[in-house]
């Protein structure tokens, strides 16, 4: 695990509290905007950011988030528009992730990748489509530049494929608390408990639970039983509802500030 990450845990853990993960797309409004936007999430809260790579094919991703990439991508935003945002964000007070799809990754260049992000001060990269047998060349390149590689597991995982994956896995394990596409909902899955308990007879490593929380009762909820709690979708619908950059400023201040209480035990 990298130093930056192990201290986001380890600083939840003793303040009695899940770590807080956001996600946001770069370049979504603008690349300006989505700094300021997650500069904010910080400010108000969030413990590690998830960058997302825009890609034009998101295959798991609900309609927010379908809706901010598609806007981040009209708006010329590339990898390396992505890795500067990275390089923009306050990795003083927040670990930096990047979230991406393996294939922008594979076309950027794997070894060039790694070692950019790494000088953009980025701490790991989730790759939802990249399964650990098919992760040799990525899993060398991110160890020799010291950057976590978070793999998934899901409700319908086996132990088996659960081991599989967390011997693979540094940083955290992130567990999909549903089958499906991202998106807020008005429960988190009924899977994401017992995804949890199998998992961590598994692995020492933390496990932080993603897709489907949007709201601070949520947050405690999934507070109660895992070391992390993930929330994306929610912060794009707060910002596709505000009316200009001040009240989406506005609108995820106070949105990541309910999350922060609500992940405390």
């Amino acid at each position: 695990m990298s130093r930056r990450l192990a201290e986001v845990f380890s600083r939840a853990k003793s303040t009695n509290r899940a770590a807080l993960i956001g996600y946001l797309p770069a370049g979504y409004p603008t690349a300006a905007a989505s700094v300021e936007l997650m500069n904010t999430m910080i400010d108000a809260g969030v413990d590690a950011i998830e960058v997302g790579l825009p890609y034009s094919d998101p295959l798991m991703d609900g309609a927010d988030i379908q809706f901010a990439v598609a806007a981040a991508l009209a708006g010329g935003t590339t990898t390396d528009v992505v890795l500067d945002v990275v390089g923009r964000l306050d990795g003083e007070r927040a670990a930096l992730l990047v979230m991406s799809y393996w294939n922008p990754i594979e076309r950027y260049g794997v070894a060039r990748f790694a070692a950019r992000l790494a000088a953009a001060g980025g701490n790991g990269v989730i790759t939802p489509d990249l399964t650990p047998e098919e992760a040799g060349p990525w899993s060398a390149a991110t160890l020799a530049e010291e950057i976590d590689t978070i793999f998934l597991v899901a409700p319908s995982s086996t132990d088996e494929r659960i081991k599989s994956v967390v011997a693979s896995t540094s940083g955290f394990v992130y567990a999909a608390s549903t089958m499906g596409v991202t998106g807020a909902r008005s429960q988190v899955g009924g899977g994401a408990e017992p995804l949890v308990t199998r998992t961590r007879r598994l692995t020492g490593l933390p496990i932080a639970v993603g897709l489907g929380v949007s709201t601070g009762a949520q947050a405690r909820e999934v507070a109660a039983y895992a070391d992390g709690v993930i929330v994306g979708s929610a912060f794009v619908r707060c910002i596709r509802a505000a009316p200009d950059l001040p009240g989406a400023l506005a609108a995820v201040r106070g949105l990541a500030g309910e999350l922060a209480e609500g992940v405390r035990r």
